[in-house]
């Protein structure tokens, strides 16, 4: 059974600035110490989005502009680092629904798309015009168009974006699952394990 295809976002977007912003700044390492995932959203970013005393910093997720934003937009190469899963699902529990960057760490693009959470590719100019269309006006709908690979916003943008084939196939086609595929396969599974001697 497949799950809920996911052909678009849309939502406010908020820029995260910096480059090569790794999984320990999304979630750090201290905050993994969970049974579940739930609960991490209040973690993310969390060494940026408060100072050593626990006060709020100026950080963008901070602003009340940006309260409301689904859309995280940001620069070259997004969740590098170490591979934990727990930072896509610390963002996907903040409440973001599709980020836009011009580059990924490949390990968490494919966490994301499992969390039915589309990461698209744009130029370094476009983020640009994104960045300056969101901060001039917050309240700016950006729509991710997973079946048309286009950025839009609700202020005339239209712009191309890129992701891997796979990764698009899986959530146009509400398979972007891999344990529902297993779970979705549990006959052909047993039926294979039965062909085999050493199983």
């Amino acid at each position: 059974m497949a799950l809920e295809p996911v052909p678009t976002v849309i939502g406010r977007a908020v820029f995260i600035p910096g480059t090569d912003i790794d999984t320990d700044r999304i979630i750090p390492a201290r905050f993994m110490k969970c049974v579940t995932f739930d609960g991490l959203g209040e973690f993310a970013f969390y060494d940026v989005r408060f100072d050593e005393h626990g006060n709020k910093t100026q950080h963008p997720l901070n602003d009340p502009r940006f309260a409301n934003a689904s859309i995280l937009v940001a620069g070259v190469n997004f969740g590098c680092g170490s591979s934990r899963e727990h930072a896509p699902q610390s963002l996907r529990k903040y409440g973001f629904n599709g980020v836009i960057a011009e580059s990924f760490a490949e390990i968490f693009y494919g966490n994301s798309t499992t969390l039915a959470m589309p990461c698209v590719m744009a130029s370094a100019a476009d983020i640009v015009a994104i960045r300056d269309a969101v901060e001039a006006d917050p309240t700016t709908e950006v729509t991710i168009d997973v079946k048309a690979l286009k950025v839009r916003t609700s202020g005339g943008l239209d712009i191309t974006v890129t992701m891997p084939d796979s990764a698009r196939e899986a959530l146009l086609s509400g398979r972007w699952d891999p344990i529902q595929e297993l779970l979705d396969n549990e006959t052909a599974i047993e039926k294979k394990a039965r062909e085999l001697h050493y199983v």
